[in-house]
């Protein structure tokens, strides 16, 4: 086993660090400003920490800085970047551009264990979670680098977030602390496939980030059918969990919800959804399937997705139309594979 990466410590536990090291705990804050605010690539390069006080953190630490080995840039402006950890783990992220800004879809884990059969990232079975400091790498390569620069952050890319609970934890306090990053809970949005115990837990965390629930179905039948992750936590578990969360003091709750021809898109669904979306007083995100290869499902017509569309406004439910981009490279919501 190598060194462990500096950026895998949260500010109180560099502040540990630094007691242990008999230095002054204000170092501390010098080195997240380097490594965060900076986001300087070594230890060199931060230029107020003392010779002495380097040398000793790269005895016990290593700083990696994650570069891409493949970009591809859509039509429409998307890019997506594959990466590749230790052990050949390959992850994929993008950026998704928006008005002047941009929104970054971060993976927390190598493959997905939860198997939804509509979606690419499980195929290869689950392989391992991300460290914190792999995932903040994504974080960092997107604000060093050239492009719009982020103004929101999904948590919605390879992998179940609340599966790898202790990265995303750390990940979040460093991203959210006037330390790190300082960036405000409420641009960030964790999705979940509907892992309960998970959501429990953010509850806990009693920090405001968005949260998105995977449901694509509205009743357990045809959700276990899609979703085998229903079959541990069917949806009046899910949706209690939800009621909790909110109740804790999280922020307004959105249902995504991928249309499949066919499959969970008729008159009844719409009825269903409309009701799980009004007891959690949640907004609905329709997504148009994206072609995966190897999967049979189809996307429906534009027709088919304004009549749902219209079936659930008139419930009173309020909806929005994602309009998926970056399918071209197979970036759209669902399309993530981890490829090499």
């Amino acid at each position: 086993m190598g060194k462990p990466d500096l950026r895998d410590l949260t500010p109180a536990e560099l502040r540990t660090e630094m007691r242990a090291l008999d230095e002054p705990v204000f170092r501390a804050g010098q080195v997240l400003s380097w490594l965060y605010g900076k986001a300087v690539p070594s230890f060199e390069a931060m230029a107020n920490v003392p010779e002495t006080l380097k040398i000793r953190l790269r005895e016990r630490f290593e700083l990696k800085n994650l570069e891409p080995v493949e970009n591809r840039r859509s039509s429409d402006g998307t890019e997506k970047h594959l990466f590749v950890f230790s052990g050949d783990r390959a992850v994929e992220a993008v950026r998704i551009p928006s008005g002047r800004g941009s929104t970054i879809c971060l993976s927390t884990q190598a493959g997905c264990r939860f198997g939804c059969v509509f979606c690419a990232s499980g195929r290869s079975g689950f392989l391992r979670n991300l460290s914190p400091s792999e995932i903040l790498g994504q974080v960092l390569f997107f604000t060093r680098g050239p492009g719009p620069a982020p103004t929101n952050y999904v948590f919605m890319g390879m992998g179940e977030p609340l599966d790898n609970f202790k990265s995303l934890e750390k990940v979040l306090g460093v991203m959210n602390s006037p330390e790190g990053m300082g960036i405000a809970a409420r641009r960030m949005t964790i999705s979940t496939a509907g892992l309960v115990p998970g959501i429990q837990k953010l509850a806990g965390l009693d920090l405001q980030v968005n949260l998105s629930v995977s449901i694509h179905a509205a009743n357990d039948t045809l959700r276990s059918r899609l979703m085998p992750i229903n079959r541990k936590y069917p949806l009046e578990d899910l949706v209690a969990a939800c009621e909790d969360y909110i109740r804790e003091g999280g922020r307004m709750l959105t249902l995504e919800y991928v249309l499949l021809r066919g499959v969970n898109d008729a008159q009844n669904d719409a009825e269903g959804l409309a009701g799980i979306a009004r007891r959690l007083k949640a907004k609905v995100n329709l997504i148009a399937f994206s072609p995966v290869p190897g999967l049979d499902f189809e996307r429906p017509t534009d027709g088919e997705i304004i009549r749902f569309r219209r079936r659930l406004e008139e419930r009173k439910v309020s909806v929005t139309l994602r309009l998926s981009k970056g399918a071209d490279i197979q970036a759209a919501c669902g399309q993530l594979a981890g490829r090499l």
